[in-house]
C-alpha cells in the first residue's frame, strides 16, 4: 500500500513538473520548451534594425505566456508557424494610450499616427485575437476610433471585431458598436479621393481604386470591386449580429436587409457568367474588365455566395496553372491574360501578378469557409493543404552565403520566391536603400497578412461559434499527416487542445482525432471528420 501511495505521489509530482513550464499557461499535451529551439534561432540569424514593445530578448517569454503551440511532422510549417508569431510580436508597439500593430516596422510616410495603416490592420486582428493576452488587440480596436484613421484603406473591421468577440467575449467590440454603425454609415456616404469615388454607388454596390484596396496598379483597376462589396456585406453582417447580441432587434433587422441587398447586388452585378468569375466593373466604362484577378474570391471570405448557385465553379481557377496557381503560390492576376507582369522596373509593388500575401491570406480564408459551408465538388481538402503547404514553404529567402532563412516581405515572384520589392529597393541609389521608400529592409518581417490563423482555423479548423460551442473541421487529408497537435487555446475563457494521433505511440493518449476542454476529453472519433462541443 505504501509503495502503490509513493508510486501515485511521485507520478503527480512528475506530472506537476511536466506542465508547470510555463508560468500559469494550461498546456495539456505539449511542452513550450521543446520548441524554444525555433525562437533561438530566429533571434540568432536576425538583424534587429527596428525595436518596438517586445525585443528579440524577451521574445521567448511573450510567446510562451501567449501563442497556442502547434506540433506536425512537416519541420516547414513547424518552422514557418513559429516564425509568423515571432514577426507578429515585432508589431506591437507601445503608444501613449495603449498598443497598436504596425503593418512596416520603420516609419513609411504614407502611414497615419503611430506608423499605423489601416490596409492590413483586419488582418491583425483575426492573427491577434490568439494571443492569450487579449490587451493588445482591445486597445488595438480602440486606437483606431479615437486616434486612427479607419478609412484610409478598406477595413473589415466589423466583421474581424465579431470574429475576435466569438472566440474571446470581450466586451470592447460592443463597447464600440455605436463607433462601427457610424463608420458604415461614412462609408455609404462615400467621398472623393484623388479623382476616384469611394463608398456607395446610387445602384446600392460600393466602389473604391485598386491602391485603396491594398491592390495598387492591378490590371481590372478600379471600380466596383468584388473586394470591397463583399467586405461591406461582411460588415453588415457581423453589425447585425452585434446589434442581436445588445437586444437591438430593429438595428439587427436594419442591417440584415443591407446585406441582403447587397449579396443581391454582388450575385447580380459582379458576376460574369460568360468568365465563370467575380469581376469588377470598371470605374470609366461599368462594364467588366476583362481579367480574372485574385480578390474575385473575396465574397467567399464572408460567406457572401447563396449556396446552390454554382457560384464555387470559379474555384477552378485557383487550380489551375494558367490561372492563379504557380510554384511559390497564387497568383494575383490570371497568368494567361496579356497584361498579367512580373515587373523590375517601375513601382515596387505591383499587384498585376506577383504573389501577394495579403490576397493570398484573403483567399485561403475564403477557401476555408468553401469547404466548411458549402456543399460543392470544384475544390477539396487536399486543395487547401496543398496552397497553405506552398504558402509556408514561400516564406524563405536565399542568403548571399546560400543560407536558406525564413522570410516574410512584400511581392513574391511566383516562379523563383524572390521578393520583388526587396531586391528592387536593395539596388536603388548604388546598392543603398531609399530613405523616402522606407529605409533599410522596409519589408523585411512585414506584417500584411495571416499565417497562424490560416493554420489554426483552417488547417486544424477551429471554428468560433456565436453560442457557447467550438465545431472543429480539420482540413488535414486523410493519410497527409499521422499525428498533429495544437495545445493552449483561449477559446471562451476556456482552453481547448487538438490533437491526432493515428497509432497513439505521438501523445500517449489514445488512437484518433481528440478535442480536449480544460484538460477533458470532450469529442473523439476515430479518423479525421468535424466535432462539436458545447457546454
Amino acid at each position: 500500500m505504501k509503495k502503490k501511495r509513493f508510486m501515485a505521489v511521485a507520478s503527480a509530482v512528475i506530472v506537476g513538473l511536466l506542465y508547470a513550464h510555463a508560468g500559469d499557461r494550461d498546456f495539456y499535451v505539449l511542452r513550450p520548451s521543446d520548441y524554444k529551439c525555433y525562437i533561438d534561432r530566429f533571434n540568432q540569424e536576425d538583424n534587429e534594425l527596428y525595436v518596438q514593445h517586445v525585443p528579440n530578448d524577451s521574445s521567448w517569454a511573450f510567446l510562451q505566456e501567449n501563442i497556442p503551440f502547434f506540433d506536425c511532422p512537416d519541420k516547414e510549417v513547424m518552422t514557418t508557424y513559429y516564425f509568423r508569431w515571432w514577426t507578429f510580436r515585432k508589431h506591437i508597439k507601445k503608444i501613449p494610450h495603449g498598443f497598436i500593430f504596425t503593418e512596416f516596422l520603420p516609419k513609411v510616410y504614407w502611414s497615419g499616427k503611430y506608423n499605423s495603416i489601416a490596409c492590413a490592420a483586419a488582418h491583425h486582428i483575426y492573427e491577434g485575437r490568439w494571443l492569450r493576452d487579449t490587451g493588445y488587440v482591445n486597445a488595438y480596436a480602440r486606437f483606431w476610433f479615437s486616434e486612427g484613421n479607419p478609412r484610409m484603406y478598406s477595413f473589415w473591421v466589423s466583421n474581424a471585431l465579431w470574429e475576435y468577440y466569438k472566440l474571446r467575449r470581450q466586451n470592447v467590440v460592443l463597447d464600440l458598436f455605436p463607433e462601427l454603425v457610424k463608420n458604415y454609415a461614412a462609408w455609404e456616404r462615400g467621398w472623393n479621393n484623388g479623382g476616384h469615388f469611394i463608398g456607395r454607388n446610387p445602384d446600392g454596390l460600393f466602389s473604391t481604386y485598386d491602391d485603396r484596396d491594398g491592390m495598387e496598379m492591378q490590371i481590372g483597376g478600379s471600380g466596383k470591386r468584388p473586394s470591397i462589396n463583399a467586405y461591406m456585406y461582411g460588415e453588415a453582417k457581423a453589425l447585425a449580429e452585434m446589434a442581436g447580441c445588445l437586444g437591438d432587434g430593429n438595428m439587427a433587422k436594419a442591417y440584415n436587409e443591407k446585406a441582403g441587398h447587397l449579396r443581391k447586388l454582388v450575385e447580380d452585378s459582379l458576376w460574369d457568367e460568360e468568365g465563370c468569375f467575380f469581376k469588377t466593373r470598371s470605374e470609366r466604362k461599368g462594364t467588366f474588365v476583362d481579367v480574372r484577378e485574385l480578390q474575385g474570391y473575396t465574397p467567399w471570405y464572408m460567406n457572401l455566395p447563396e449556396k446552390g448557385k454554382g457560384f464555387e465553379e470559379a474555384w477552378k481557377f485557383m487550380k489551375s496553372d494558367s490561372g492563379f496557381n504557380a510554384p511559390y503560390g497564387l497568383t494575383t492576376a490570371e497568368q494567361s491574360h496579356p497584361r498579367f507582369r512580373l515587373s523590375y522596373e517601375g513601382h515596387e509593388c505591383q499587384w498585376n501578378g506577383p504573389v501577394w500575401p495579403f490576397a493570398t491570406s484573403v483567399t485561403l480564408t475564403a477557401l476555408a469557409n468553401v469547404l466548411n459551408n458549402y456543399s460543392q465538388d470544384v475544390v477539396s481538402e487536399k486543395d487547401y493543404f496543398d496552397q497553405f503547404l506552398k504558402y509556408s514553404r514561400s516564406q524563405r529567402r536565399v542568403c548571399e552565403d546560400g543560407r536558406i532563412i525564413p522570410w516574410i516581405d512584400e511581392n513574391q515572384n511566383p516562379y523563383t520566391g524572390d521578393w520583388i520589392s526587396r531586391t528592387r529597393l536593395a539596388s536603388w541609389k548604388d546598392g543603398g536603400w531609399s530613405a523616402e521608400k522606407g529605409g533599410v529592409e522596409r519589408g523585411k518581417d512585414y506584417n500584411h497578412s495571416t499565417y497562424c490563423d490560416l493554420l489554426i482555423s483552417g488547417l486544424v479548423g477551429i471554428r468560433p461559434q456565436t453560442g457557447d460551442n467550438v465545431v472543429v473541421h480539420p482540413l488535414v487529408p486523410a493519410q497527409a499527416w499521422e499525428w498533429f497537435c495544437l495545445d493552449g487555446v483561449s477559446y471562451q475563457g476556456r482552453v481547448l487542445t487538438v490533437f491526432y494521433d493515428r497509432t497513439g505511440k505521438r501523445y500517449g493518449r489514445g488512437k484518433g482525432f481528440f478535442v480536449l476542454v480544460d484538460g477533458e476529453v470532450r469529442a473523439q472519433a476515430a479518423r479525421l471528420q468535424e466535432l462539436r462541443v458545447s457546454w
